[in-house]
């Protein structure tokens, strides 16, 4: 990386336009990614850059003139970033992507030396020293890499291409350095080949994996449309970004001019695809649903629908502009299956874009085993039209072990698994439990008066610490029940969620659907004896003496929630047109009588598990709100319209009602 000179050196004057311009070029080289350190100030270096041969750190390449590039002239930052070496003579590591930015042409160059030195506010931090084992740390063998590999001369057109296949091909092997991640590598860690053209040519951008992820072959994958919707928004119709390339998105490719884009995306289209790579660009195929026996039989089809159907949906289509579809998804489907494995194993997190300015997230799912990863890996990979290989409990353990992946912390809670529903004796029973549990309006439809399921309040059928779980819940029942003034077993428990939370009738006593649930819960509760203290039970507590600002609530909702649940607290559909997220008030959602409805209970819900997907925790929810943004959106949610319940006149009858009741 770059480091400054001790000679005295006074930048040059830049026009404002001449400015305006780096700033462009420096969108095109991604600059700031690597060289702004989390939290840190931008441009001014500090970001860890691990390597197979050490640790480096980023420079501040801000024109601070003791910490920065304010000393160097443009003949030395020129050099330096064509040939890797500094304003001081020493040799930089090629982490810094000189062999790319060579190709920069001369007037690009002083463009963004020009925005360098007068557009970026100058940051006196000093840079850190590498941790670069040996003999890597000797850099005067650069100096031989160099000689070897290097091409410094800028970028020629070709002559026989359009001016738009040029714009691309320049900005493709130059500022944008595609092939740093996209083109494999040789035993010198060198790019096989820098371009298209000569005989390793076919090599470029044909794919490499690398650091646990797998950076696919962009030669001729997808129409230059659905190139350009990647680039410009993190999603398109085949997949979604992740890892450093949903950095490459947020930082730089979104900012790219129309005209940019679009020859970026013509160039890479026309680039003939490698034999035994990635097939040419296709349409969809008609999604193919994943068969009742594969979902409910399988412990790979029931560990996806207790740890990805909630955002992914049964049919892998996830939920439109929120959660990426898994169906045909060639991430999910690559013959290296590498980055979805490493998605699964320390979560995913959407670009931030100037079309989606909200980020999504997808918790990291380390803490289950080789084999449970495998499994559910396996089943995403060969269902709904996908066809990529199983994927086997070595693979896991590799990605695994390459991360360096520390077991964490479960925290009192252990979390009951689908899967091992189908080694008890009563699996038929407890699975039909389960389908009720979490599918309740389709399996249901005359006891339920409205949009939700038993999981849209015990998450993920009651799995889910802190977010209503089931775990050991049964063990307390027979128990008094303050609401209805009198002792109750579980089954009249669950009838009373779907006289008041679904706003239904009650299931009959003596039928195989109660029983069935009943046994579902009861299969929960393990070795919980009545006075044991159960981790995770229930939601979060709030404390009482926060007052609720439902005018802040308001506002809480349209920024956190809104997207998920309606602007009109309406819920939202999938793509199949089933509820994924439903309504929080309305004819369709619960009525007054759930304990939902009351702001304390509801606040501690919403402090446990949302706003989901806001980050890459496990399980679901983040947590991310602090406790009176929760109370203050409780209030604002539960308050509005909703159904009466009619009996609510016989609740507690001998006194006791919590403040917060609805009436």
């Amino acid at each position: 990386m770059l480091v400054c000179c001790a000679s005295a050196w006074a930048a040059p004057t830049a026009s404002a336009e001449l400015i305006k311009r780096g700033e462009y070029v420096a969108r095109l080289g991604d600059c700031v990614a690597c060289h702004t350190s989390p939290n840190g100030a931008a441009m001014a270096g500090g970001l860890e850059l691990k390597t197979p041969f050490g640790t480096i750190y980023s420079t501040n390449i801000t024109p601070d003139t003791k910490t920065g590039l304010g000393r160097y002239s443009f003949a030395q930052f020129d050099r330096a970033m064509r040939k890797g070496v500094a304003a001081d003579g020493h040799n930089l590591y090629p982490a810094m992507p000189y062999p790319s930015y060579a190709k920069i042409t001369p007037d690009d160059m002083q463009a963004l030396y020009a925005y360098l030195q007068r557009g970026v506010a100058p940051v006196a931090q000093q840079n850190r020293e590498t941790d670069m084992k040996w003999p890597f740390s000797m850099r005067w063998g650069l100096s031989l890499w160099n000689a070897v590999f290097l091409d410094d001369a800028p970028f020629k057109p070709d002559s026989a291409k359009s001016a738009m296949w040029n714009r691309g091909s320049y900005i493709a092997q130059g500022l944008g350095h595609c092939g740093s991640c996209h083109t494999p590598r040789g035993v010198a860690f060198q790019e096989k080949t820098m371009g298209q053209d000569g005989g390793s040519g076919k090599l470029y951008l044909s794919g490499f994996t690398f650091d646990g992820w797998h950076a696919v072959n962009l030669r001729n994958l997808w129409t230059p449309g659905d190139i350009v919707q990647l680039l410009k928004t993190g999603r398109n119709s085949f997949g979604t970004a992740a890892g450093s390339m949903t950095e490459v998105i947020t930082h730089s490719t979104q900012y790219f001019t129309d005209g940019d884009l679009d020859a970026l995306a013509y160039y890479l289209h026309g680039l003939p695809a490698r034999d035994g790579a990635a097939a040419p660009a296709r349409k969809l195929a008609p999604v193919v649903a994943a068969s009742n026996d594969a979902l409910y039989n399988t412990r790979g089809g029931l560990g996806y629908l207790q740890f990805c159907a909630t955002c992914h949906r049964r049919d892998g289509r996830g939920v439109e502009n929120i959660f990426p579809p898994l169906a045909q998804n060639d991430s999910v489907q690559s013959k290296d299956a590498t980055s979805v494995i490493h998605i699964a194993l320390t979560g995913w997190q959407s670009a931030v874009t100037q079309h989606s300015p909200r980020s999504f997230g997808m918790p990291a799912y380390d803490r289950l085993s080789d084999t449970e990863l495998a499994e559910i890996l396996t089943f995403v990979r060969g269902k709904w039209g996908n066809h990529g290989a199983p994927v086997t409990t070595a693979q896991i353990a590799k990605v695994r072990k390459e991360l360096k992946l520390k077991a964490p912390d479960a925290g009192g809670f252990v979390t009951p698994r689908f899967a091992a529903l189908t080694a008890d004796p009563n699996a038929n029973q407890l699975i039909h439990g389960m389908q009720l549990m979490t599918e309740t309006r389709a399996r249901l439809p005359h006891n339920v008066g409205n949009d939700l399921n038993c999981s849209s309040c015990h998450l993920n059928g009651g799995t889910v610490a802190n977010g209503s779980p089931f775990l050991g819940i049964s063990a307390f029942f027979p128990a008094e029940a303050p609401r209805a003034g009198k002792v109750i077993n579980l089954g009249e428990r669950i009838n009373g969620c779907f006289r008041r939370s679904m706003h239904g009738k009650p299931l009959p006593v003596d039928g195989p659907d109660l029983q069935a649930m009943v046994a579902y819960i009861d299969w929960m509760k393990g070795a919980t004896q009545a006075n044991d203290k159960v981790a995770g039970r229930g939601v979060a507590k709030i404390a009482r003496s926060l007052l609720p600002d439902p005018v802040h609530g308001k506002k809480v909702y349209a920024e956190q929630c809104a997207v998920c649940h309606g602007a009109n607290g309406e819920g939202i559909r999938g793509a199949n047109g089933v509820v994924a997220f439903p309504p929080l008030w309305g004819e369709r959602s619960f009525n007054i009588g759930a304990g939902m409805a009351r702001t304390y209970t509801a606040a501690g819900f919403v402090k446990a598990n949302m706003v989901m997907g806001h980050g890459q925790k496990f399980p679901l929810g983040q947590g991310n709100l602090s406790d009176q943004d929760a109370v203050d959106v409780a209030e604002y949610f539960t308050h509005m319209p909703r159904p009466d319940f009619p009996d609510k006149v016989k609740d507690w009858p001998k006194g006791g009602k919590p403040r917060d009741a609805r009436y």
